[in-house]
């Protein structure tokens, strides 16, 4: 690299699948990662939706969506740095007569933070489309608001009282269940057992294995430089083969457990691509309208960039 290289940058959380990236011993070959460590990366988040304050950024899948539908000047490639299951991210509380998801219509369900939050996509359609919930007759109150301003939630969205917390309110019984909440204490457990062995189970049945988190790049340094949404996929794909052959041997320092158990399911724990993630792809985007996060469907294809529309790894 000459002394002319750019600079981009860049927020990215580190995990073991990005850890060579952020070590530079893995780096792109048309620039430079100039990294602003963002302790909590969803701090990020919120900065890269409101002041486009990064190059590239780490950014929340349902947060994009409601991003690209307000017309923010950022492109996703699909790289997906984040993902997780949710089956386990519904506390109840063991007072209130839930005796399954069924029980929570005509009920009010805390959502940590935002409507729009990744977890709360995920948990809503696991009570919707495993449980047959209908996710209309539940209020929703929220203990944040948006990272996209301009979002107008559904009208069974609410905002706690100022000075509350859902975690009180959920320990209390003020309100039967929350999701994305952590709260320590003898009446409150998981909604659904076995969460675990649930989540598999659906990415055993259904393919769906939940995606979080993509990573962006503004439209502008995009456009000044053609080669750049390749290089960017290609070294994250890179920095991910050599934390696969460490979780293979044993040796990844970062290991997430989950990954060994999905490397057993499905092979790669972590695809990347529109092509192999395309049925959970096309599930957040399903249930995004479903839940009135997004008001119209997007094509995968305009989601990401052109260049990378055919890459896979």
């Amino acid at each position: 690299m000459n002394g002319m290289t750019k600079r981009l940058k860049t927020a990215l959380a580190t995990r073991g699948h990005t850890e060579a990236l952020k070590d530079r011993s893995v780096k792109p070959r048309t620039f430079e990662f100039e990294f602003e460590e963002v302790p909590v990366i969803i701090k990020a988040f919120r900065r890269m939706v409101r002041s486009q304050d990064f190059d590239i950024c780490e950014l929340a899948m349902t947060t994009y969506l409601c991003s690209r539908e307000v017309g923010k000047p950022f492109t996703a490639i699909p790289v997906f740095p984040m993902r997780a299951f949710h089956h386990g991210a519904i506390l109840c509380n063991t007072s209130a007569g839930i005796r399954s998801p069924k029980d929570l219509e005509g009920r009010t369900v805390g959502v940590n933070r935002g409507y729009t939050v990744t977890t709360g996509l995920w948990a809503r359609s696991v009570l919707q489309h495993e449980h047959g919930v209908d996710l209309s007759r539940i209020t929703w109150v929220l203990s944040g608001d948006e990272h996209v301003a301009e979002y107008r939630p559904p009208s069974n969205v609410v905002t706690i009282e100022p000075g509350a917390t859902l975690e009180e309110w959920l320990t209390s019984g003020r309100i039967p269940a929350a999701i994305g909440v952590k709260v320590d204490s003898p009446n409150v457990k998981p909604l659904i057992p076995n969460a675990a062995e649930a989540g598999f189970a659906a990415l055993r049945q259904r393919g769906i294995y939940p995606i979080n988190h993509t990573v962006v790049v503004r439209n502008d340094v995009l456009d000044r430089d053609p080669d750049l949404a390749v290089d960017l996929f290609n070294a994250f794909a890179e920095a991910k083969r050599a934390y696969i052959e460490r979780l293979k041997a044993g040796r990844a320092d970062f290991a997430d457990p989950i990954h060994l158990r999905v490397m057993e399911t499905i092979g790669d724990p972590m695809p990347y691509g529109v092509e192999p993630n395309r049925r959970t792809l096309e599930a957040v985007v399903q249930y995004a309208v479903e839940q009135g996060i997004l008001a119209r469907p997007f094509a995968l294809e305009t989601l990401f960039a052109p260049a990378t529309l055919a890459l896979m790894a």
